[in-house]
């Protein structure tokens, strides 16, 4: 009798290939001495500081509760009852987790000479300063704008021009503002699901958008910010879609439209958000949302361009700058894969079982419930939109927060994961988490 050899599972598979490129990718430049300029650890912006901290315990706590009682409360907790739950659970993880890096870690990075409130203490005539933005992206031009204001559409420093103007432009309360719109995030995203008819998926993936190491970098950096302007417009799209008033499907497409675009002037990259935009029409089956989106991104950008910032001329001027700067010393023959090891590191290494059970699910497609139909659509589209950012060249390192918007859509798939390697799943992401911050300083 001839015994067959187990199978891998393709979660385990998924989980595999994203432990051996974070190994490689860290590997790799150490011991060849590839000079891949990272910071002093690569693929990771950050530095090899092991430490411990005033967050330490409670995020110690926090994760021993989130993996004994976590998913219990996902699938048993009334829906208004689990999405406040899940709100604050994201909101003390993340504090908690930046506490480790002590009190500077709630915010402090967002006042480095690189980011965004410095330059944006300064503005006197916000006006002005829209009409000359292009102007000051080259690198050589005079007065030129610091990296990250730079490598931004202007929509990311009016956000914090306006924070300072009510009230709120010390680092301290700028990194609250942006922590507690980091964790609206898995709310967004769950009712996106609930919205499309995915509730029970929602349930089953909520642990994982709540708590992960995605915090670490999601609190206290501008795309943390982003992705929650990305969540809601999902959000609020996938609502008008499932609408059956013809008023609030106009009035919800209006807003998503003018949450959507103005995610655009967030960040150039999050254009490809489209194809998430697309995949959410298409699984609700309605497109009726669509010219009223359209409509209200337009009204974003006719505005900008009326203000004196047009997207389609600072674009060009910012690759220039890109290809001039860093991109030349990074090596693409690494970063075209050591990108998706920070992704998986930021992501959890997870994400690698999460696509992997998308990708095999998707040959299973007659047996598809509504739940599994949705959950596959958009870990799919998440997937393509991070190979599309991948393959433009334009992320080559840091994407660890820089793709932090499609993090929590690739995440999703983890509602296609048996029983069994959600809850390990679960604890990993939580052991994952607390071990990069405890050893790493990733400056966020």
């Amino acid at each position: 009798m001839i015994r067959q050899r187990p199978q891998l599972s393709a979660p385990a598979i998924g989980v595999a290939v994203a432990l051996v490129l974070m190994v490689a990718a860290i590997v790799i430049p150490a011991a060849t001495g590839w000079a891949v300029f990272a910071n002093s650890f690569p693929p990771l912006h950050a530095q090899w500081r092991p430490h411990l901290g005033w967050g330490t315990l409670p995020a110690g706590v926090l994760a021993v509760l989130a993996a004994r009682f976590g998913p219990r409360l996902a699938a048993s907790l009334r829906w208004r009852r689990l999405v406040l739950v899940s709100m604050g659970g994201a909101l003390v993880w993340i504090v908690s987790l930046a506490l480790v890096d002590g009190p500077s870690g709630l915010g402090a990075i967002l006042d480095g000479r690189y980011e965004y409130l410095q330059t944006a203490r300064s503005i006197t005539d916000i006006g002005a300063t829209l009409h000359e933005f292009i102007s000051r992206i080259p690198a050589d031009s005079p007065g030129n704008w610091p990296t990250h204001i730079a490598g931004h559409p202007a929509g990311a420093l009016l956000f914090f021009w306006v924070l300072v103007q009510v009230g709120l432009g010390s680092w301290l309360a700028a990194g609250l503002v942006v922590i507690l719109l980091a964790a609206t995030v898995p709310v967004a995203v769950a009712i996106t699901l609930r919205r499309l008819g995915a509730e029970a998926a929602a349930r089953r993936a909520l642990p994982f958008l709540v708590m992960g190491p995605a915090a670490i970098w999601m609190g206290v950096s501008a795309d943390g910010m982003f992705t929650a302007f990305a969540a809601w417009g999902l959000c609020f799209l996938a609502i008008a879609a499932t609408s059956t008033s013809g008023r609030a499907a106009g009035a919800w497409g209006l807003a998503a439209g003018l949450v959507l675009g103005y995610c655009v002037f967030l960040s150039y990259g999050l254009l490809l958000l489209g194809v998430l935009a697309v995949t959410v029409l298409i699984i609700a089956r309605s497109w009726r949302a669509l010219p009223w989106a359209l409509g209200g991104a337009g009204v974003v950008v006719v505005g900008f361009a009326a203000g004196g910032f047009a997207w389609w001329q600072a674009y060009p001027v910012l690759v220039e700058r890109y290809w001039d700067g860093i991109a030349t010393r990074r090596p693409l023959g690494y970063w075209i894969w050591g990108n998706l090891a920070a992704l998986a590191v930021s992501a959890g290494p997870i994400v690698g079982s999460s696509i992997a059970a998308t990708l095999a699910g998707m040959r299973r497609w007659r047996e598809w419930a509504s739940d599994h139909r949705v959950v596959v659509f958009l870990t799919l589209a998440a997937t393509i939109t991070i190979v599309l950012a991948d393959a433009s060249g334009m992320s080559k390192g840091e994407v660890e927060r820089i793709w932090l918007p499609f993090v929590p859509w690739l995440l999703v798939g983890t509602a296609l994961l048996p029983d069994g390697w959600r809850r390990w799943g679960f604890v990993t992401q939580l052991v994952f988490a607390l071990l990069v911050q405890h050893l790493l300083f990733t400056g966020w």
